[in-house]
């Protein structure tokens, strides 16, 4: 998604997500598992994402408690290649959509 994209789907801007954010979901949107797909998804307000293993690992890290360098840190444990930008790329995106909010410390 371009910022482009992001404006005209009614987003936020995009912003630059701190390694010492402390990010978390929003308040109306919940992560769930979907028994009929097997697999986490993502709910807000009249949307439905299905999330791959790594989104969904990432997303159940963003508790308000770790921070974006934690988050990468346990991927690092927990994968064999995690890439800081593509995990601050992804937080982004659901940033700019408000599905997470990540205040300033």
């Amino acid at each position: 998604m371009t910022s482009g994209d992001a404006q005209r789907s009614g987003a936020g801007p995009i912003r630059t997500v701190p390694r010492t954010g402390r990010p978390r979901l929003a308040r109306f949107v919940k992560m769930r598992y979907d028994k009929a797909r097997e697999r986490q998804v993502l709910l807000g307000p009249e949307t439905v994402v299905v999330l791959n293993p790594t989104g969904a690992d990432i997303l159940g890290l963003c508790d308000g408690a770790h921070s974006v360098g934690d988050i990468v840190d346990e991927l690092g444990r927990r994968y064999d290649r995690v890439v800081d930008d593509e995990v601050t790329s992804f937080l982004e995106r659901l940033a700019s959509r408000r599905w997470v909010e990540i205040p300033d410390d």
